[in-house]
């Protein structure tokens, strides 16, 4: 390992978060959610570990492109759908099945006419989220009309949980009663749940689930830590001490002096910064493992590099091996402490980190980021 950061990807721990949701959805189809970037994990990557999966579902048209030009021949569902003639053509001729939420996309994929080959399409209705979806007495003339239309070629029905993360929220299962409530007849096939419904909310189990965040080994609730959902780490981000500086009493660390030594101490420094994807905004006092200690952050974050206070360390020297999430430290808490969410800190780690595979024993090289 060098002094520059690197993202271990786990890729048992990937495998083991599948059979997890595969679990819980007990006998529903599983879309392996792998959009952005495999929520920074890389796309192909998961997408290639994750091959058991019953399909994919991606955000944009040029992910699902990229997913069918590796090799990749599974289902892919593309979320945000498509929005000109063009675009529909492409995942026509790629196979590719794809959301419809707007009434501008209805009018487009009726003008379209032939297509390549007749589209399978998800339409999305809206039970609460108020962001994307038609409204819930729309459906019944939607639905005809898309059944008559030769570019259809399987009609399937969707929406979105908005606060199934908060298991306090009874929102979510007034989504679930209305989606429930709706005419299934008119469909193919069903899909609600996402990681937070599926471990969490019954009512949203349909057939086919959506699990995102928890295949990468983060929990989807907001009460509730990834180690007790049964969920483990799939990326560890680690980097290493490159000096250790022996500060007075008073003396102040970093950008702005935002931390002052309340006593002579050492403080070690670390090669990561919001450069790499690592929070600016995680606050003094968010632990960083060295050593198996828990030191915490000392001032403010830079773009390569962040201090801590090595008090309860004053073994520490350069070269020693720091752990910023992952095993041992969850993702989790570190979000928690940046006000921000584990989803944003995954997603924003960069190309400028090394990516590392860690296979299971024979498994053979997979793909770099």
């Amino acid at each position: 390992m060098g002094y520059a950061p690197q993202a271990i990807i786990d890729h048992a721990a990937l495998r083991h978060n599948l059979r997890l949701a595969r679990h819980a959805a007990n006998g529903r189809k599983v879309w392996a959610v792998i959009k952005a970037d495999g929520y920074g994990h890389g796309m192909l990557r998961v997408a290639r570990c994750l091959r058991d999966a019953d399909g994919f579902a991606v955000a944009r048209l040029d992910e699902a492109l990229q997913l069918r030009q590796a090799g990749i021949d599974r289902p892919i569902l593309i979320l945000a759908g498509c929005y000109t003639h063009q675009e529909l053509n492409q995942a026509a001729d790629a196979g590719l099945q794809v959301v419809l939420h707007h009434r501008q996309q209805l009018t487009l994929l009726q003008e379209t006419g032939v297509l390549p080959r007749p589209l399978s399409i998800w339409l999305k209705v809206d039970t609460g989220m108020h962001r994307l979806g038609f409204d819930s007495d729309e459906m019944p003339g939607i639905a005809q009309s898309l059944r008559n239309n030769p570019a259809v070629g399987g009609l399937n029905l969707m929406s979105h949980l908005a606060t199934a993360d908060d298991r306090a929220d009874p929102a979510a299962l007034r989504q679930c009663a209305l989606f429930n409530s709706l005419d299934r007849s008119l469909f193919d096939a069903c899909s609600l749940a996402n990681s937070a419904g599926l471990l969490g909310l019954p009512d949203s189990l349909a057939d086919w689930v959506r699990p995102g965040i928890m295949l990468y080994g983060a929990s989807p609730f907001l009460d509730t830590t990834a180690e007790e959902e049964g969920l483990r780490a799939v990326m560890t981000l680690r980097s290493r001490v490159i000096a250790v500086k022996h500060c007075r009493a008073g003396e102040h660390i970093g950008y702005g002096g935002a931390y002052v030594c309340p006593e002579a101490m050492p403080v070690a420094v670390i090669a990561i910064g919001y450069g790499d994807g690592y929070p600016r905004h995680a606050p003094s006092g968010s632990p960083v493992l060295v050593g198996g200690r828990r030191l915490p952050l000392a001032g403010r974050v830079s773009m390569d590099m962040i201090s801590v206070d090595a008090r309860s360390l004053p073994q520490v020297q350069v070269g020693d091996e720091a752990l910023l999430w992952g095993k041992g430290l969850a993702v989790e808490e570190i979000a928690m402490r940046a006000g921000t969410i584990a989803y944003e800190l995954l997603c924003g780690v960069n190309q400028r980190v090394e990516f590392i595979d860690l296979f299971s024993e024979g498994e053979s090289d997979g793909p770099r980021r």
